[in-house]
């Protein structure tokens, strides 16, 4: 009997050729495939990169702008063509090419341009007349696809078209102040009511005359201010209150104030925010303000009276609103540099310095709590920092400092910003926030 002895099947190579072709080509096929997606997933998320950064530069432009027109007339018009020439200049950078291209010279359909006086929003255009919020948004941005509009065509629609958006909102935040001026006013701790126009005993809008305290053995009272101990002599003094000072202060600190007044590096440094240069400063060092304009004569202060008056023109000065008045004559007060700065940074105004600065009349000043505290040399705590607008030069003659103003509610800072938007009084700056759902504090996932 024969018995067959059964031999597994085994495929000679030349039959497993054909096999090992097709895996091969669906392996290249998979991979080039992978690294097409890859191709175009990276592309789009360094085109994401770029026009998030390019909004962002937008959002904080117009928000910037916004805070300095301000009482001006146009102010949505003004801060959207800000926002938008903003984002012009990112996409024509080196390295944008795509995004100018997308941008085609008409950046108002592009970018969506919006207005709130709140974070949280509603955004509108032209928005509200309180507006202090900025957001820009591009919906579409269009992209070229490399190998995704192939991908598509197996049946992977939901893909959709190859784009990217962004969105951003800016505005004020609180912050400290570092370009401090070295003065410190005397508040009181228990008026402080900035919804009521109250600070420490200010009144915003008043004009109010910031005096030398009395001798050092005399206690310092609400009004008098103390120069601050940030160097050492007039030229310190000097510079730091022509705007070259970087000291640095939070509400809660103790300032040291410093015995004399020094009436003429005071006047020498504080003047040059009106383009008056007396003594070792300059204009190429520190300019003027974008408006230099105040009445002519100057307001005095009479204390030959009980209470002291100050005046203009022989007639006490009166405030409304901020508007100040001495009978029937006009002053020019905060409220009219306001409109005149605007028109300035707008680019229609008249009578501004061609090498101005905005808010360079506003000083950033310490309120001190000097309850019990008497003159010269002392340790004084912090209670706050007030935004002072200074309404006309100081006088350089004498042995007396006085410095005529207004405390305003807002202005400009130069230091970290804060965590929250701006709901209180004093120096600001401007930051991104989180783009929230209107009406919420639910951000946006976009932002």
């Amino acid at each position: 009997m024969n018995l067959r002895i059964q031999q597994p099947f085994t495929a000679t190579p030349r039959r497993q050729e054909g096999s090992v072709s097709v895996l091969m080509v669906i392996a290249l096929a998979a991979i080039l495939m992978m690294a097409g997606m890859s191709l175009d997933v990276g592309h789009m998320l360094l085109n994401k990169t770029r026009l998030q950064n390019a909004v962002d530069a937008a959002a904080l432009s117009g928000a910037k702008t916004l805070s300095q027109v301000e009482g001006g007339v146009n102010i949505a018009d003004v801060t959207r063509t800000a926002a938008l020439n903003t984002l012009t200049q990112n996409a024509n950078a080196t390295g944008n090419g795509e995004l100018a291209t997308a941008i085609g010279g008409n950046a108002g359909t592009f970018a969506v341009v919006e207005l709130a006086s709140s974070v949280y929003g509603p955004f509108a255009y032209p928005g509200p007349a309180d507006a202090k919020y900025v957001r820009v948004s591009v919906p579409n941005f269009g992209l070229t696809g490399f190998f995704w509009n192939f991908v598509q065509t197996f049946g992977t629609s939901g893909l959709g078209n190859k784009a990217v958006s962004a969105i951003a909102t800016a505005g004020p935040s609180p912050t400290s102040p570092c370009d401090l001026a070295p003065l410190m006013v005397c508040g009181d701790p228990t008026k402080y009511d900035p919804d009521a126009g109250m600070f420490w005993g200010f009144q915003f809008g008043d004009l109010q005359v910031l005096k030398t305290a009395a001798g050092n053995s005399s206690p310092i009272g609400p009004g008098n201010f103390q120069l601050l101990d940030f160097g050492s002599g007039g030229s310190t003094v000097r510079d730091d209150l022509a705007g070259g000072g970087s000291v640095c202060r939070n509400v809660g600190d103790n300032v040291q104030t410093a015995p004399g007044n020094k009436v003429g590096p005071t006047s020498q440094g504080l003047n040059t925010r009106f383009g008056i240069y007396n003594g070792p400063v300059s204009a190429s060092d520190y300019p003027p303000d974008l408006v230099t304009a105040s009445s002519n004569p100057a307001i005095t202060y009479d204390d030959s009276v009980s209470p002291p008056q100050m005046k203009y023109q022989g007639q006490t000065v009166t405030s409304s609103n901020g508007n100040l008045t001495a009978g029937t004559n006009a002053i020019l007060d905060y409220n009219d540099w306001r409109a005149s700065a605007a028109a300035c940074v707008a680019g229609s105004g008249s009578g501004c310095e061609s090498n101005g600065v905005f808010e360079r009349r506003m000083l950033k000043i310490v309120v001190g709590n000097c309850t019990g505290q008497q003159g010269g040399t002392t340790s004084v705590p912090v209670l706050g920092f007030g935004c002072y607008f200074v309404v006309q030069p100081m006088s350089s003659g004498g042995t007396e400092s006085q410095i005529f103003g207004q405390f305003v509610k807002e202005c400009e800072g130069d230091n970290v910003p804060g965590p929250t938007p701006m709901n209180d009084s004093g120096p600001q700056i401007i930051q991104l926030y989180k783009t929230y759902l209107n009406g919420s504090g639910t951000p946006s996932t976009d932002s």
